[in-house]
């Protein structure tokens, strides 16, 4: 639902109409205003410099609606019997996966995460790790361990703010609404009626009135999240900044004090020998100090690191450590004490097993009556060598070619970061600048939704590392042989990429979901996207005949047939890279999409970054992998077939025969395949390719085209003729990489403008009122397709539209999401008209930069006609002077 404008060029209107219509469409798409997120907000206060655009919560909100994930139970009736076979297998191999190996299952059908409305921004860069914070400020989901998430509340993980007048502490609060059972010494419960949290990732805000006190603080979250900056993007690190509002007539001091435990909530906090150190660096004029915490676990050890910034008016002053169970009164009356904390020296002894550590820092500063005054503070956490689950490699992050990989690198990190965070700012501030001040008249839901759901770059179990000396990409075929080079250039220098399909679907760079999602990444890190593009060519070539079994089919095949494109390239709990396809409840060497994906990918790619060599190299891989899928043309007719099983992305809905999706993809592909014929001067495989166009169209529109929309399949069954939401992916794709009309065109326009309205009026309007997207498939009658698990759910991400219906369908995603749900920074793969959800943090909704790309286009082909009118109005002027 997030990848809708695309298909139709610029309205056909008389000139200088073409932009009114363009702006009146996008500005009255149903915008409405987040009241209900806030509407139990009390105070009048706003914040210190919070934007207006972005996703805006109150701290005492609650969501009404409570959802539950897909469970075997949600398998309709009529469903059952098809996949009675799949749930004993599935059921065998969790077992044996579990209590014998002891590993994750990639998908746990058993112990789906539950939904907790509670979260924020994620901290950190890309594929560093990451630690993300609640709206409510909790510290409450780690992904130190690469891939692999850890869903606790760490209680103790606080700031507190203590403001002081006269010498005397009046006011001292926990800044949490929560109420816990331990750490009883502590002043909890702030009136979360008294501030509200914003986001606009990578950037967060929480804005707090203290009651009574005529004070508002504003903490600012920031991380290097900066898009085609591959250096300070991949550090683990993150800036708070406290803005300090004194609204009184005198002056106060006032201390903000942060707490952090050594650990994550995990069981091994208390596996004993982890210890703290005080820290103090200085360089280049700016001095930083704070607390170290080795977290001294025997498979990836890290630090983490709470710091600030020295300055003269400012004091800084640490807690090395402390036990965070108990009441904790200690560290709670050292600082209402005087504002500040004792600051011992030397390091803490190693906790024994069965015991936690915490450590606390505090900096104050004086606030003038009626003034503003500024604190800062730095979160990192060093992990720089990695082992996956397997134990049997070690990688390298890439923020270690920076920084070390001694993993001594945390007081440098927090210098770093502290005397650099103005310039992430400044530089984030002027990629989002254009989108926010409505160059398109943009509404605010997709302003906000366009930035937030970044996250995933970050949060999807990222990993981001350096190319070893030893690796050979390849797969073992040399350039000369039809393959890549050991070390492609953009691997070596940009390292390698992997995020996952989703957080509890722990697949990297699960291909057939890249493809909607690989937008977010050829627009803002082009380079990443590019490496990806490399590391999946590579496994193209390899074959792993390793038999295994299939839990759909229960049959056994090859893990990896070669010349086709794997289905992702590993689990984080095994060894990615080296093991592909931790998929296995289908054979996806017969899937019909995956190698039309990697070949549309090559030249969108190549269309947007116009990398000549990368073009080069692709091709010989592009043309291996379109001869593998020749072999589905079963008949001759030019147009592939799908296998009467769920043979695509829709892994839980059948298709048989010629079908709109994959037949869509496979003219789309040819389409492209011809392009780069020619780019690379082969007329004979243009020919060949063009021929395969002609047959494959006409058979398309005779097999698969109804009058007024593309039937799902040509198979003749019952539901042969439902409306697929995504039939129209091929024709989108093209459109995304500058193709689909004149001799690059696949679909009669007309036939896809009427699809797209069938779309509309069944799939999104039909469906929830028109307020929640469009389900996956619709009877013409229009009710939902109800023959799969999957073709009566909404896939936030895959449907095509025009200009106003594109965007009124993303809205209801964004709404049912974002406000409705409570699925912010979490946002799943599905979710059906009532009652469930299925896999939360997901990677599809990345593709919502699909959308941006087509604003973008749309905006630069209006500026081209426009120069182009006025040029031949200058001429025409000229001409006219010159005759006369």
């Amino acid at each position: 639902s997030l990848r809708c404008l695309l298909h139709i060029g610029p309205p056909v209107c008389a000139p200088g109409k073409c932009e009114l219509y363009f702006l009146t469409v996008l500005s009255h798409c149903g915008e409405k205003s987040t009241g209900d997120l806030m509407s139990r907000y009390v105070s009048k206060e706003m914040g210190y410099g919070v934007p207006k655009e972005g996703w805006r919560i109150c701290l005492a909100h609650e969501f009404k609606e409570k959802r539950k994930p897909f469970q075997a139970k949600d398998v309709s009736l009529s469903n059952v019997w098809d996949h009675i076979g799949l749930g004993i297998r599935y059921l065998k191999w969790w077992y044996k996966k579990t209590q014998v190996e002891k590993k994750a299952p990639f998908i746990d059908m058993f112990g789906a995460q539950p939904l907790r409305q509670i979260y924020g921004a994620p901290l950190g860069g890309i594929g560093g790790g990451t630690i993300t914070r609640g709206w409510r400020g909790e510290f409450c989901r780690w992904q130190l361990r690469p891939g692999m998430y850890h869903y606790k509340t760490v209680t103790a993980n606080q700031f507190t703010v203590c403001l002081r007048r006269g010498g005397q502490t009046v006011y001292q609060q926990v800044l949490s609404v929560e109420r816990p059972p331990t750490l009883q010494g502590w002043n909890w419960g702030y009136c979360g009626e008294y501030a509200f949290y914003h986001a606009l990732y990578p950037r967060a805000w929480t804005v707090y009135h203290l009651p009574g006190q005529n004070v508002t603080l504003t903490c600012r979250q920031v991380s290097p999240v900066i898009p085609h900056d591959y250096q300070d993007s991949s550090l683990p690190v993150a800036v708070f900044v406290w803005d300090i509002e004194n609204k009184n007539d005198y002056d106060l001091d006032v201390s903000i004090m942060f707490t952090m435990v050594n650990g994550s909530g995990h069981k091994d906090d208390k596996s004993g020998g982890h210890w703290n150190e005080p820290f103090h660096l200085e360089k280049e004029g700016e001095a930083v100090s704070g607390v170290l915490l080795h977290h001294c676990t025997t498979v990836n050890p890290y630090t983490l690191c709470i710091a600030a910034r020295e300055q003269p008016d400012r004091e800084v002053s640490h807690q090395t450590a402390f036990s965070p169970k108990g009441t904790c009164s200690g560290l709670w009356s050292d600082l209402i004490t005087d504002g500040r904390l004792d600051s011992p020296t030397g390091s803490s002894p190693p906790t024994p097993k069965g015991e936690k550590v915490a450590a606390a820092l505090a900096v104050g500063c004086s606030v003038p009556a009626q003034g503003h005054n500024t604190l800062e503070f730095c979160l990192t956490w060093d992990m720089p060598k990695i082992t996956f689950g397997s134990k049997e490699r070690e990688h390298i992050r890439r923020y270690t070619r920076y920084f070390g990989t001694k993993g001594d690198a945390s007081p440098s990190l927090s210098h770093y970061a502290l005397t650099h965070y103005r310039q992430w700012e400044k530089s984030i501030e002027e990629w989002q600048r254009p989108v926010l001040q409505d160059r398109y008249s943009l509404p605010s839901w997709y302003k906000s939704a366009l930035f937030n759901e970044l996250y995933f770059v970050v949060d999807g179990g990222t990993v981001w590392t350096e190319l070893p000396e030893d690796a050979d990409v390849s797969g073992g075929v040399r350039s000369e042989d039809g393959g890549l080079p050991a070390q492609p250039a953009i691997i070596k220098e940009y390292g390698r990429f992997a995020y996952l399909e989703g957080q509890e679907y722990r697949m990297y760079n699960t291909y057939d979901v890249h493809f909607y999602a690989s937008f977010a990444l050829i627009m803002l890190w082009p380079k990443l996207a590019l490496s990806v593009q490399y590391d999946i060519a590579g496994s193209v070539v390899q074959q792993d005949p390793t038999e295994r079994l299939h839990l759909m089919s229960g049959r056994c095949s090859p893990v990896k047939a070669k010349n086709v494109v794997p289905h992702d390239i590993g689990d984080p709990d095994d060894e990615p890279w080296q093991r592909v396809n931790a998929y296995l409840i289908h054979d996806t060497a017969d899937w019909k999409d995956l190698n039309l994906k990697f070949v549309l990918q090559v030249y969108r790619d190549f269309h947007l970054t116009q990398d000549r060599q990368y073009l080069r190299d692709m091709w010989p891989i592009c043309q291996a992998v379109m001869d593998s899928e020749l072999k589905f043309d079963l008949d001759g007719d030019g147009l592939i077939e799908n296998s009467g099983y769920a043979d695509q992305t829709y892994d839980g809905w059948t298709v048989t025969g010629p079908s709109a999706y994959c037949g869509g993809l496979w003219l789309a592909s040819l389409c492209v395949m011809c392009k780069m014929a020619r780019l690379v001067d082969n007329e004979e495989t243009n020919q060949r390719f063009r021929d395969l166009l002609d047959r494959g169209s006409a058979a398309f529109d005779k097999l698969l085209w109804n009058g007024k929309y593309y039937n799902y399949d040509s198979s003749g069954r019952d539901l042969s003729n439902s409306v697929m939401s995504d039939q129209c992916a091929g024709h989108w794709f093209l459109r995304a990489s500058g193709l689909g009309e004149g001799e690059y065109q696949a679909f009669p326009k007309e036939k896809i403008q009427s699809a797209l309205k069938s779309v509309f009026d069944l799939n999104v309007m039909s469906f929830a009122g028109g307020q929640m997207g469009a389900v996956n498939g619709m009877r013409p009658e229009g009710v939902p397709d109800r023959s799969s698990v999957q073709s009566d759910e909404v896939w936030i991400g895959v449907v095509e539209g025009n200009n106003k219906e594109g965007m009124r369908t993303a809205e209801g995603c964004y709404r049912t999401v974002w406000e409705r749900l409570g699925m912010a920074f979490q946002t799943p793969e599905a979710y059906c008209e009532k009652g469930i959800y299925r896999s939360l943090a997901y990677m599809r909704p990345l593709s919502i930069w699909a959308m941006q790309l087509a604003l973008d286009t749309s905006q630069k082909d209006q500026t081209t006609s426009a120069q182009t009118r006025d040029m031949d109005g200058e001429q025409g002027q000229n001409l006219r002077e010159n005759q006369s």
